[in-house]
């Protein structure tokens, strides 16, 4: 029996990782959730010192074993819905126990919901999980063996003597064993989930005897991105999905779920951290606590790792990111819904732009990156916009045929942050640009006239409550403005961040030649920007970049030595921290884990030349001559770099602030333009406060 992966973190804190609690010095701690957040009616409990445990008031003492190390450790079974008592001797721990169909903490559902479990693949397999049981598209937990062929393939496990082409492999702890693969399907909160790990399929497993080929790790996959996400289970998770052979063949356990993935759960950060949450807590309860958890996305994935790893402390202890963006409804969308006002602008402009001009005052390599970013603003349309195959067209929003059908935007689907208008019924819109100055930098280079400036701002109007073009600017609520803050889905870098290792790989994609791509480079420094100006250091964040355009492993792929590396990198990292094991670790003691080769760098030569130099946003560097970073119209109108002002402040037009790039004239055309003021960038945007606690709940 090996409770030794147990037992280790118990005698340090106990579940750190998600906040875990306690109750008379110790002598009762959760392992598998924090107490008030149980889940499914069972917990993984170890006990201090002897004594008579009891769950309300009913002795459960025989599911508990010894550790060696004066625990004793079990699972403890048939908890009520609700508050639950957990006693020995004069100790009491209450647990709170809620249905593992969710909801937890994200709030009311959303509806309509539609269930996707028979178009859900099983491992290696071309069969479908099957229908669902009920309206929380339930199914029957089950678990499938596969293994890894000497074709580098994965296939289902068949009965009896090993196959012939089942191959070997060697973990990162040193032990080598046949590639064999368990897997666990089930659903949690209205997910589809999966977990998967190396395990000899004659052996039993259990919180206090898992799998004796597993490393002790876990990797928690997010995947990317967004249009479509909502109202739906999904039928995806994960990168790649669970059967990652990079992880699994050095011996790293993987979970993830449908609603991890941003093409299924765009923006809904509450339900994505309540999902991992649940997800984890059951990986717990079924193979123990794991050393650490790493999580790992690439673009929606980052979107999701980076704002859950801030607001919901623990629940990650590392994170490894690719083609990362800091989240969606700041750093992406405001970018996309300015690209969509240029686009409708320049369609209609009555002034001639030239191409230089036009990517002066966006930012962008190219017009043509412009207008590719303008078609993914409709992420943000209510009608006419992109509903998932799932979702009927007679179920679908039309303002006139069916105004009270699904809405497809990503606001809507976070409808639990943002409310609604009483008097329109409608999920109000953080969509703001008012005194946004559209190309401001550009004319105070000289890149562009005064009377292109003027007309720009003049002319760029704003969006609708439907995401349809409105002549006049969009204004939101300060109210609305500052939930989306205190609920965390602006990455803000103050709570788990600060003490979390980020690992930031990036297959570059934006320079002029790659037109149509939106992961662009400026993220990754708009996430660096935020953890300085927070925590007043980016010890923490390493930033690798290579190429990943076309001929190239791509954006985030495992074939990039580069970027496998990274796994390997961050085991060591958090390995010598001690990463979830303990008090949350500080900057100056991450710095000091940090791997002696983990260090700022780009690549050549499909990863083999390593250019090691701290990455800058802006200089003159061996990296940025081969891989410059561009911007945003709203950071050439003046946002800072930490690209996280949803509505800014106000101040007055100032003659001495144009530089003489404006005469009389155009002044007064501004103020008339601008009748309240232009914004004041150096200071917070309006509402712009930190997350207001850990773990929040709606």
């Amino acid at each position: 029996m090996r409770i030794d992966l147990v037992a280790g973190a118990v005698l340090m804190l106990g579940w750190a990782l998600i906040g875990g609690a306690t109750a008379d010095a110790a002598r009762i701690t959760v392992l598998s959730s924090r107490p008030d957040l149980v889940s499914g009616g069972d917990v993984l409990v170890a006990v201090r010192g002897a004594g008579t445990l009891t769950l309300n008031g009913v002795a459960v003492t025989g599911v508990f074993k010894p550790d060696g190390h004066g625990l004793r450790i079990g699972l403890v079974e048939g908890l009520k819905p609700g508050a639950n008592i957990l006693g020995i001797g004069g100790a009491k721990l209450v647990l709170t126990n809620h249905s593992s169909a969710g909801p937890i903490f994200s709030g009311p559902r959303e509806m309509p919901f539609y269930c996707m479990t028979d178009k859900f693949p099983l491992p290696a397999s071309k069969e479908m999980l099957g229908a669902p049981l009920d309206a929380d598209c339930s199914v029957k937990t089950r678990v499938d063996y596969v293994y890894r062929t000497n074709a580098g393939t994965f296939k289902p496990l068949p009965a009896g003597a090993p196959p012939d082409d089942l191959v070997q492999t060697t973990t990162s702890t040193g032990n080598t064993v046949p590639y064999i693969v368990r897997v666990e399907t089930g659903t949690i909160n209205r997910a589809i989930y999966q977990t998967a790990v190396l395990a000899d399929p004659a052996a039993a497993v259990g919180p206090t005897a898992p799998p004796g080929a597993w490393n002790g790790r876990l990797v928690y996959t997010f995947g990317g991105g967004c249009s479509g996400g909502w109202y739906i289970q999904g039928a995806n998770l994960g990168n790649r999905g669970i059967l990652e052979d990079l992880e699994l063949r050095q011996g790293f356990a993987l979970a993830s779920a449908s609603l991890n993935v941003f093409s299924n759960n765009c923006g809904n950060i509450p339900v994505a951290a309540e999902t991992a949450a649940m997800v984890k807590e059951r990986f717990i309860k079924t193979y123990g606590v794991p050393k650490f958890t790493i999580g790992l996305g690439c673009s929606g994935g980052s979107e999701q790792v980076l704002p859950i790893g801030d607001a919901y402390p623990g629940l990650v202890d590392g994170i490894i990111l690719g083609c990362s963006y800091p989240e969606a409804i700041a750093a992406m969308n405001t970018n996309l819904i300015d690209a969509g006002l240029m686009a409708h602008y320049f369609g209609n402009a009555s002034l001639a732009w030239s191409d230089a001009e036009k990517t002066a005052v966006t930012g962008y390599p190219s017009p043509v990156t412009q207008e590719w970013l303008s078609t993914l603003a409709v992420r943000v349309a209510a009608q006419d916009g992109n509903c998932n195959r799932a979702i009927p067209q007679a179920d679908r929003y039309n303002k006139e045929q069916n105004p009270g059908g699904a809405r497809c935007d990503v606001y809507d689907h976070i409808a639990n942050v943002l409310g609604k208008d009483p008097k329109t019924g409608i999920v109000r819109r953080p969509i703001d640009n008012v005194g946004v100055q559209y190309g401001l930098s550009a004319l105070l280079s000289g890149a562009i006239s005064s009377r292109q400036f003027l007309d720009l701002n003049r002319a760029i109007g704003g969006y609708d409550q439907d995401g349809n073009f409105a002549a006049g600017r969009s204004e939101a609520d300060p109210s609305v403005i500052q939930r989306i803050y205190e609920a965390g889905l602006v990455t803000n870098t103050g709570l788990g961040l600060k003490s979390t290792p980020i690992i930031d790989y990036r297959g570059y994609v934006d320079a002029p030649e790659n037109k149509v791509e939106e992961h662009a480079r400026f993220h990754s420094f708009s996430m660096r920007a935020r953890l300085v100006r927070t925590n007043g250091s980016y010890a923490n964040q390493v930033m690798l970049i290579e190429a990943g355009g076309q001929g190239t492993t791509g954006l985030f792929s495992e074939k990039s030595p580069v970027m496998a590396r990274t796994l390997t990198q961050m085991d060591q990292w958090l390995t010598k921290l001690n990463a979830g094991h303990g008090a949350r670790p500080s900057l100056a003691a991450i710095a000091s884990a940090r791997p002696a080769d983990l260090t700022d760098a780009c690549f050549t030569d499909a990863g083999s030349v390593k250019i090691e130099e701290t990455q800058v946003y802006r200089g003159d560097t061996k990296c940025n001559r081969l891989y410059p970073a561009f911007s945003t119209p709203r950071m050439v109108a003046g946002e800072p770099l930490t690209n996280d002002v949803l509505k800014c402040r106000l101040k007055p037009i100032a003659a001495a602030d144009y530089a003489g790039k404006l005469d009389k004239n155009g002044l007064a055309d501004l103020r008339t333009i601008f009748p309240h003021g232009v914004c004041d960038f150096r200071k917070a945007g309006v509402g712009q406060v930190r997350t207001k606690t850990p773990w929040p709940a709606l």
